[in-house]
Parts: structure tokens; sequence; C-alpha cells
């Protein structure tokens, strides 16, 4: 591609500071003052939104609850009973700010100001890259005591979206490293297209059953037709209410997320990554137009449940050690 058609500058998104990427037909925008959130991802040609965007008169609840718009990044992520974090013979207490449930929800990197480190374009992509750095003096340290550095690039070329997040671990002791994204895709993606023409397929394995407090009791439920479907055909993305919670399993070596528009013949692939053990599957209680698709490393209140650390991707890294993965959005049709 010439780089005629690349493009990285900062701008704004609904009155925010953003930074920009353009690529041929397709643009991306990322908020670094509001958690390193890619908040659109577009084919502008065809006139394609992929990813929940927060319009005008949504922004202040946006700003408020910045987890369903977006790739907002849940650092540690989901649920954990009573805001306890058990880790290596020590206990970390989480705020309680989930009060339906009693428990913590999503982390602490998802609604707070991200560092630029810089934008561009080379030969065949535009890219930005941003960065947030935890020690004794940022205001999560006291809920999680660890010194790590989390770093997000995204790159935008002919080939779609390409994610890289990192995790280092710069403190002088054993960290978790357990993470998420809270990936918030429109269904409708298409201008004129119903939900109703809509078909996910997910690479889920088991559902693990969920309390009523929304945490994971150790033990596998039976899919039904329904969700059999996203392992193979395809299903429509609103058939029941779901905040369900699966194994991730791979199939022909990937772990992805695909939604077609059958009505265009367009299909939308997120291809998450392998280290993404678990799946979120969360549909806004069954309302057509967007729903989240949410890879994670670990399962729901992993240092709970008594179960092989590998089994529920309880993470760690030593001092000095990197974990890292990649993900690509790309449409094929």
């Amino acid at each position: 591609m010439s780089t005629l058609g690349l493009q990285a500058y900062e701008g704004e998104f609904q009155g925010e500071k953003a930074i920009w990427l353009k690529a041929g037909r397709y643009e991306a925008a990322l908020l670094p003052g509001i958690g390193g959130n890619l908040i659109a991802f577009r084919d502008a040609e065809r006139g394609l939104k992929f990813l929940h965007e927060p319009g005008p008169e949504e922004m202040e609840s946006f700003k408020n609850r910045p987890m369903i718009h977006g790739i907002p990044v849940l650092f540690p992520p989901n649920r954990y009973e009573d805001g306890r974090f058990p880790w290596d013979g020590k206990l970390h207490q989480f705020p309680v700010n989930e009060s339906a449930t009693g428990n913590h929800l999503h982390g602490f990197l998802y609604n707070i100001p991200w560092q630029v480190e810089e934008f561009g374009h080379a030969d065949r992509e535009s890219f930005v890259s941003v960065a947030v750095t935890v020690d004794e003096r940022h205001e999560s340290y006291r809920y999680f005591p660890y010194e790590y550095k989390v770093r997000l690039r995204y790159g935008l070329s002919e080939h779609g979206l390409s994610q890289q997040v990192m995790v280092v671990n710069e403190g002088s002791e054993k960290m978790p490293c357990l993470l998420a994204f809270h990936t918030s895709v429109n269904a409708p993606f298409a201008e004129g297209s119903l939900a109703k023409d809509y078909r996910l397929k997910l690479t889920v394995g088991d559902r693990w059953e969920l309390n009523e407090r929304m945490l994971p009791t150790g033990k596998f439920q039976p899919l039904t037709a329904q969700e059999l479907l996203m392992q193979g055909e395809g299903v429509y993305p609103f058939f029941e209410s779901m905040d369900n919670h699966y194994t991730a399993v791979a199939q022909n070596g990937r772990n992805r997320m695909e939604l077609t528009d059958l009505s265009r013949q367009i299909t939308l692939v997120y291809d998450a990554g392998t280290s993404y053990k678990q799946w979120m599957i969360w549909n806004n209680g069954a309302q057509e137009g967007f729903f989240c698709p949410e890879p994670q490393i670990n399962l729901v209140n992993a240092p709970h449940v008594d179960l092989p650390a590998d089994d529920i991707g309880l993470f760690s890294l030593e001092p000095g050690e990197i974990w890292e993965e990649s993900s690509r959005w790309y449409v094929r049709g």
C-alpha cells in the first residue's frame, strides 16, 4: 500500500482527545485519556462501523462507565469475590464496585489516562502505541501492589486492525498477570442491515457454571443447541440473554469470533490469539445493537477456584518477565 493512504494524527472523538489512524478504506480512533480505549474501527468506504461507539449524547455515561464501548482493557478482569484477591500467600483487598453481587469488577486500567508513546506510519501501516506504568505512586497500587507496565500497540493496514498487548513485571516480586478486553461489537455493523441477518461464531468449548453472584462453581454446564451453533454454522447473537463464561478451544489453530452479515455477505473476523484461554460473552440482555465477545486470560475469580493454574489461566510473571499476545481484526467479503 502506498504511504499516501496512511495517516496517524492527533484529533478529537466526540470532544475527547483521540489518536486517529487511517489506511486505505479503514479508519480507527483511540482515546488515550480514557483507558487507552480503541473506540472506533470502521470501513469508511462502505459505511461499516464494527465497534460500539458512544454517540454525542452518550459521552458522559461512557466516561462514567467506559466498559461497553470500543475495546476497554480489563486488568485484572471480571469479578473477584468480595473484592478479595489471594495471591502467593498474601490477600489483596480490591474495592467492591458491583453492589448487585458484592464483588470487585474489571480492575484498574479501563478508566484512567494512558500515555501516548508514539504514533505515525511506516511503509504499510499507520500505528499508535500507548502505555500505563504502575508503581507505588499510582492510585491503584494500594489495592494491587505491583510495579508493572502495560503497553498497547494498534496498527491499521489493508489487512485490517492489529493489536499487540505486552505486560512487563518491573518490580522485585512475582505478580499475577490476568487480563481481558471487554470488546464491544456492533450487530448490525452495516447501515441498513438488521440484527436478524447476523450470525455469530465463537471458538468456545465448555460453559462454566456460575452461581447467583456470577462466580464460577468450578463445574461445567451442557451447551444448549443455540450455543452449539456458535461452534459451527453460527447463531443469531441475541437468541437469549447471555452473560456467559466459556473455555476457549482453538479451531483450525485459531481462537476467534466471526460475525457475518448474511444480507451483505460480509464477515468480521476477530482473531484473538491462543493465550486467551477463556471467553466471556455478554449481549446486554439480548437487546439488539451490540454485544461483547471478551477474550480473557483467566477464569472469573480464578484465585479462589481450586483447579490447576494452567486450566484457569492463573498466570504469573517473575521480576523482569514479559507476557505478550497479538490479535487481529479483518474483514472477509
